[in-house]
C-alpha cells in the first residue's frame, strides 16, 4: 500500500521483502491508507462505541461494562501497534502525527470523564490526568522549534498504569479486585504527576539550550 508503482520507478518490478524496513525514499510516499493509520482510525471509531457501551443501562450493568472494557482493550492494543508499525516500516504520515495523539487522548479522556460522571472515579483524578496531558501538549508547541523530547521509560510506565487502572475501573469489579484497582490508579496518578514534572524540566532545559544556541549563532 505504501510502495511506488513499478512504472514510476523506472520500469522495475522490485517488491520489498516482507518484514524488511522500507528505504528512506519511501517515507514521503507512505499512503494515507497504510496499516498504522487504519489502526488509528479504528481507535478513533471505537470512542463513541465505547462511550455508548459504558453508559448503557445507566452505566451499571456488568455485561455492558464488560463489552465496554473489550472496546477499551482493543483501543489500547491498537495504540501499541500503530506507532510500532509506523516507525518500523516508515509509514509515518502527517495524518498519523495528528490523529494518533488525538485518538489516544479521546479514548482515555472519554473513559475518565464517563467514570467520574458515573461516580466511580473522583473528578480530581480525571482533572489531574487530563490536565497533565493538556499541559504537556502545550509544552510540546512551546519547545517544538528547538527539538522533540523523546518518550521516557517513566512515560511509558505512566501510560501502562493509566490504561490498566482505567480498564479495571471500567469493569464492574467488587471485593479485593475493586480495592486493587484503587491502588493501581494511585500509582497511575503518581506517575502522571512525576513524569509531567520531569517533562516540564526537560522542556525548560531544551528551550534554554535552544535560545543559547541562537544567541551564539548571531
Amino acid at each position: 500500500m505504501t510502495g511506488v508503482p513499478a512504472s514510476a520507478a523506472g520500469g522495475t518490478d522490485r517488491r520489498p521483502v516482507p518484514g524488511a524496513k522500507l528505504g528512506a525514499a519511501a517515507v514521503n510516499q507512505a499512503s494515507l491508507w497504510n496499516i498504522a493509520n487504519i489502526l488509528t482510525m479504528i481507535r478513533l471509531a471505537l470512542v463513541p462505541g465505547f462511550v455508548f457501551l459504558l453508559l448503557a443501562e445507566g452505566g451499571y450493568d456488568p455485561a455492558w461494562r464488560a463489552w465496554a472494557w473489550a472496546a477499551f482493550a482493543v483501543a489500547m492494543i491498537t495504540d501499541i501497534f500503530d506507532g510500532h508499525l509506523a516507525r518500523t516500516y516508515n509509514l509515518v504520515t502527517d495524518f498519523g502525527k495528528i490523529a494518533d495523539p488525538i485518538a489516544d487522548k479521546a479514548i482515555m479522556g472519554s473513559a475518565l470523564i464517563c467514570l467520574s460522571w458515573l461516580g466511580d472515579l473522583p473528578w480530581w483524578v480525571t482533572g489531574v490526568i487530563l490536565g497533565r496531558e493538556l499541559g504537556i501538549t502545550l509544552l510540546r508547541f512551546w519547545v517544538i522549534r528547538y527539538g522533540v523530547i523523546p518518550a521516557s521509560r517513566g512515560g511509558k510506565l505512566k501510560t501502562l498504569a493509566q490504561g490498566t487502572a482505567v480498564g479495571m475501573y471500567v469493569l464492574a469489579l467488587t471485593g479485593a479486585l475493586a480495592t486493587m484497582r484503587f491502588w493501581v490508579m494511585a500509582i497511575a496518578v503518581v506517575l502522571t504527576v512525576v513524569t509531567g514534572l520531569d517533562y516540564i524540566r526537560q522542556a525548560v532545559v531544551l528551550r534554554r539550550q535552544g535560545l543559547e544556541a541562537e544567541r551564539a549563532a548571531r
